[in-house]
């Protein structure tokens, strides 16, 4: 049985048991292995934008003797996937912008997916936010803790344009997670409470410094984050 880190496997627990799925930037090939092993899905697609990553995907398949149920594409995001090819789509372990750029360039085939499953490693604010305009609603959370870094992931569906006025209660959504918020997920009140001691930490700091514009700007930043921070807060008292 492949081994492989708890933020992927948490990544894996996302997708729906039954479904064809697509890993896009597979590198070794080891989440679509994961789970035929572990009989969640009947077959994959393990794509990379790189030929190195996709031939080292190519061994660890047939390592597995699993060559009949994965096939390897080269492909710029879901370039070579057709809509409806596969039913779900599994993007993780890269930027937020790249997840954005594959999403937006890809659009009939991510739009054409039962769910995508996405674990993107930076801007979670705005790959919510892009997600929101863009008429995806998420459908799950989940969030962990590995080697001290906090990796949010979320699956997701195309519902149509249904862009949402901003609001407090969007803007929390956006930047911490509607979901992992109304469960209560103790990995983000961790993130939550490591933020708070942070950013206080640098509005005591900035305090201390001699008065100009951009110290005010900052602190205003500063105070926005610690403001929005303390409301998330709320819903573990």
């Amino acid at each position: 049985m492949v081994k492989i880190s708890n933020r992927l496997m948490t990544a894996a627990a996302l997708v729906t048991q039954g479904y064809t799925l697509a890993d896009v930037g597979t590198d070794h090939g080891y989440i679509p292995i994961y789970l035929l092993q572990q009989k969640k899905i009947p077959a994959a697609i393990a794509m990379d934008i790189n030929e190195g990553p996709l031939e080292r995907a190519k061994e660890h398949i047939a390592l597995y003797g699993l060559q009949a149920y994965i096939q390897t594409r080269l492909s710029d995001g879901v370039a070579a996937l057709k809509p409806g090819e596969v039913e779900a789509v599994l993007i993780a372990g890269m930027g937020g912008g790249l997840v954005m750029h594959i999403l937006k360039n890809g659009e009939k085939v991510c739009q054409s997916a039962k769910e995508l499953i996405l674990q993107p490693q930076s801007e979670i604010e705005n790959v919510r936010e892009f997600l929101r305009e863009e008429g995806y609603a998420i459908l799950a959370e989940d969030m962990v803790l590995e080697d001290g870094k906090f990796y949010p992931m979320m699956k997701v569906q195309y519902q149509g344009e249904n862009a949402q006025k901003a609001s407090e209660v969007l803007k929390l959504s956006d930047l911490y997670g509607g979901l992992l918020l109304q469960n209560r997920h103790p990995v983000l009140k961790t993130f939550l409470e490591k933020e708070k001691l942070i950013y206080t930490g640098i509005k005591e700091n900035l305090e201390k410094q001699p008065a100009s514009e951009k110290i005010r700007t900052r602190l205003a930043e500063v105070e926005d984050i610690l403001h929005y921070n303390e409301l998330a807060l709320q819903f573990y008292v």
